[in-house]
């Protein structure tokens, strides 16, 4: 049985848009027109996820968010916000009122089913849940004995919610259900060293760019750019650090280890450069000068949870990250620069040119470096025929 979603949205274009892609991934779709619209369909249809906008006449999404979770029958169906608006306050609101995650106008189809898929499997097992809690409650009385095993698959249910909530806040999806189902965040997060490889990525003229260009053109640029590099960290498994305006940082080979990280950054690398290839073309095309440059280097790190009672994040501190990132900064637009180490690692299989020593903030001597050209011939092809003989692992 497919699972049954509600949208929820006062532009009948959106709404005809969700409702032919839903329909196309095999979902069962419910659409309303307004927010009192909304709320009556819910009620009607018990769906298993609300898609909402937030801007609406009559009553707002998140007017209508709070109302949803004052329902006990509707309590427990999540809610993705669809807004317009990406402003933090917009967020903290939507986020505070119930919702359980969120989209920003215009979004990405690929973005969008992967947070369908990704709050329908929450879904299933806030259901399991429940279904469990409730059986527990009728047998309580004759089933003591079973009532302990039943209320520890509880717990460990309610855990992994848990567990998927936090580690999806800053781990592409497939390493946050890797861990998830591994049931070792406790090992796997706790402050440790290892050798990484980190990316580094941001636009050139982009500054310049902003400041004679409108708001909402700049926007537009940064949540492309944005939306591409995000695809393209999901796609090759990579760790997001974090990201700050249009720098972004990406590391491999943890909190999951993986022997053939110097290749994977590689991959991405020339992933972004043909991606964001196209989208710096059609920029020209609209006379914005904007470029891009990345950064790549391997080293030790030391890589754990950082923050404070209430937030916390898990990051890595080493030169590492600081030579990655100033590589990143001398890099040309559409240049990739190397560190030195990488490149030994890497010789085998990526084609490269030795550019010298680069004097670099925060070095005490000029570093050298390469700029990637590309895989060496065969190569590649090489790697991926040896990835599916052994299920889709990347020989080091």
């Amino acid at each position: 049985m497919s699972a049954r979603i509600l949208a929820v949205d006062d532009a009948p274009e959106n709404l005809e848009i969700l409702r032919i892609r839903l329909e196309a991934a095999g979902y069962e779709v419910v659409t309303a027109e307004d927010g009192e619209a909304g709320l009556a369909r819910a009620r009607e249809t018990a769906p298993d996820l609300i898609l909402l906008d937030v801007m609406m006449p009559k009553l707002s999404g998140i007017d209508v968010l709070r109302i949803l979770k004052e329902d006990p029958g509707l309590r427990f169906v999540p809610v993705i916000l669809l807004t317009a608006r990406a402003e933090t306050r917009d967020v903290v609101a939507g986020l505070d009122a119930g919702g359980d995650d969120y989209l920003a106008k215009p979004y990405e189809h690929a973005a969008l089913m992967a947070r369908v898929r990704a709050m329908l499997r929450l879904k299933a097992l806030t259901d399991t849940v429940r279904r469990q809690a409730e059986e527990l409650e009728a047998q309580r009385a004759a089933l003591a004995r079973s009532n302990a095993d039943l209320e520890t698959r509880i717990a460990e249910q309610v855990a992994e919610i848990e567990r998927i909530g936090r580690l999806r806040r800053f781990l592409s999806p497939q390493i946050a259900d890797l861990v998830a189902a591994s049931g070792s965040e406790g090992t796997l997060l706790e402050t440790h060293r290892r050798e990484i490889t980190v990316v580094f990525c941001d636009l050139r003229g982009f500054t310049a760019f902003t400041d004679t260009a409108a708001p909402e053109d700049a926007l537009e640029v940064l949540r492309a750019y944005q939306s591409v590099v995000g695809a393209c960290i999901v796609r090759h498994e990579g760790t997001l650090e974090h990201f700050a305006g249009d720098g972004i940082m990406v590391y491999f080979n943890d909190p999951v280890p993986c022997p053939d990280h110097p290749r994977r950054a590689l991959r991405m690398a020339l992933d972004l450069r043909e991606t964001l290839g196209r989208l710096s073309e059609a920029w020209q095309r609209r006379g914005y000068e904007i470029g891009f440059g990345i950064g790549i280097a391997t080293g030790y790190a030391t890589l754990g949870q950082f923050g404070f009672e209430g937030r916390r994040e898990y990051g890595a501190l080493g030169s590492v990250t600081n030579l990655a990132s100033r590589l990143c900064d001398e890099a040309l637009p559409g240049q990739i620069l190397l560190s030195q180490r990488l490149q030994s690692l890497t010789e085998s299989f990526a084609e490269t040119e030795r550019l010298g020593p680069l004097p670099l903030k925060g070095f005490n001597r000029p570093m050298t470096t390469f700029g990637l050209i590309g895989w060496l011939a065969g190569a590649e092809t090489g790697a991926e025929e040896g990835a599916g003989e052994r299920g889709g692992e990347d020989p080091a």
